[in-house]
């Protein structure tokens, strides 16, 4: 078995486009981490983890040898171009099939279809509850007719669509009650939204009769419900992140048998192996987690590991705007997975043959059979 798992397929159920445009030093840092850029007391982002692997990793796909230093990296970066780079670094990941959250997007980025054929692989679309709530919300009509507004748009919007995402836990957190809430007090709810829109606002979603009214629409249409969890920038509140604060809400949704994944879940991945244990439809990943993390992510999926089912447990880079991001994100899960898979059959707790169907299950099984998308 190859510890690396050079040649693993991979399902990449939550990522994000690419920039297009050549990028300055300080755009490149911004995008680096979730930090909103290198600060000027804390110096250049290329010395944390991943700074590190982008120089280890990305630079020999670049012409450079491994740990060329951060000046000679974006020099070439900038002589290839943003294209080159973007094709070279997407082509070596290997993936085959991406699920792109298409409800972000601060500037112009390659659409799902053109993010796929850098890695000659297929796509299809995460819709983002809350913006598109916050489209129909941002037509006017009334609060009344919020809620099968939404309903319809949503059926029409999520027809070829593989699932949604809330992201609930930057704007309200994660302790939502359970219970399914009524029509009206969804209009309650939006009418305060409106209210904002008639004075020249622009709607947001940050009430939790809504958050949860968007998560059971979805379930409603058998979609697959994506959480973001824990780590983020500096709008999230880590502290109300805890996927643990989810257990009201999924024990009233385990009935529907509507899977709910995870997101990211550092630094609270622990909890949501436990999860992922104990409620039968929720999966977990520890996406964008990996590639910061570097040279330490294998001591993260090894706790991922230790309670989470490893049916249970997807893969997701959660890149977005680097190329660098996705060429991490998989060749650090495969490293981490591969290393730890490996050591298993060595020291005689599984067989080769387990480590490997366990690989296969965990790099793109598990996903296609939580979006269903062999159906």
């Amino acid at each position: 078995m190859d510890p690396d798992l050079a040649d693993l397929p991979l399902v990449d159920h939550h990522c994000h486009g690419l920039v297009r445009r050549d990028l300055e030093r300080p755009e490149f840092e911004a995008m680096l981490t979730e930090a909103a850029g290198p600060g000027p007391l804390g110096g250049s982002l290329f010395d944390s983890q991943i700074g590190f692997a982008v120089r280890r990793w990305c630079a020999p796909v670049l012409d450079l040898p491994a740990h060329a230093p951060a000046e000679e990296y974006l020099a070439r970066r900038a002589e290839l171009g943003a294209d080159e780079v973007n094709r070279r670094l997407m082509a070596a990941t290997g993936t085959q099939t991406f699920l792109v959250d298409t409800g972000y997007l601060p500037e112009p980025i390659t659409t799902p279809t053109e993010l796929a054929a850098l890695a000659g692989g297929q796509a299809r679309e995460i819709v983002r509850l809350e913006a598109l709530a916050e489209e129909v919300l941002a037509e006017g009509g009334s609060a009344a007719g919020f809620a099968e507004l939404f309903r319809t748009r949503l059926a029409s919007r999520t027809e070829h669509a593989a699932g949604v995402k809330s992201i609930a836990a930057y704007r309200v957190g994660l302790a939502l009650e359970g219970a399914r809430p009524s029509d009206a007090e969804v209009a309650l709810a939006a009418a305060s939204v409106l209210t904002e829109v008639a004075a020249g606002g622009r709607p947001r979603i940050a009430d939790p009769v809504l958050h949860r009214f968007l998560v059971w629409s979805g379930i409603d249409l058998r979609l697959p419900v994506q959480f973001h969890v824990g780590y983020g920038d500096a709008d999230v509140d880590l502290h109300r992140c805890d996927p643990l604060l989810l257990t009201d809400l999924l024990r009233a949704t385990e009935p529907a048998g509507v899977p709910v994944t995870l997101l990211h879940n550092y630094p609270f991945h622990r909890n949501a192996g436990f999860l992922a244990q104990v409620f039968g439809h929720v999966f977990v990943d520890v996406g964008l987690a990996t590639h910061n993390l570097g040279h330490r992510s294998g001591a993260l999926q090894r706790e991922l590991l230790e309670l989470a089912p490893f049916g249970k447990v997807l893969f997701s880079s959660d890149a977005f705007g680097l190329a660098e991001l996705y060429l991490l994100g998989t060749g650090l899960f495969r490293r981490g997975l591969g290393r730890y898979l490996a050591e298993g059959v060595a020291e005689d707790a599984w067989t080769a043959s387990d480590a490997a169907r366990v690989a296969a299950m965990i790099g793109a099984g598990n996903a296609r059979r939580a979006y269903r998308l062999d159906a």
